[in-house]
């Protein structure tokens, strides 16, 4: 199967959530071909949660996980200790009073 490069993912997601009005931002731009993903939901009131990417090795199944969430101090804390692990991750901040982040909704996975 024939995966998108990190930056088509990412550029279609930004695309996504800008016809449906919802503010993102490339925080930290990774690697262009391989970099995972990560994605910040803020809500604007002091919270906010993390989502990554995790793949399925008995369904071979894509989804998006919570890494963490709680106070959004906690979260970016959360976020920079993966960023120490990988050089190559991508950061997207959405921000959103309703909570929506469209990870959960067909061609995101």
């Amino acid at each position: 199967m024939t995966r998108l490069t990190a930056e088509f993912w990412v550029q279609a997601y930004l695309a996504r959530l800008r016809l449906m009005d919802i503010p993102a931002f490339v925080t930290s731009h990774g690697d262009d071909t391989a970099g995972a993903v990560l994605v910040k939901l803020n809500t604007l009131d002091g919270q906010a949660c993390a989502f990554h990417r995790t793949y399925d090795l008995m369904s071979g199944s894509r989804k998006w996980d919570e890494l963490a969430s709680g106070a959004e101090a906690d979260v970016d804390a959360s976020i920079r200790r993966q960023q120490e692990f990988d050089p190559d991750l991508w950061v997207l901040e959405v921000e959103d009073r309703q909570g929506r982040h469209l990870l959960d909704e067909p061609g995101l996975e």
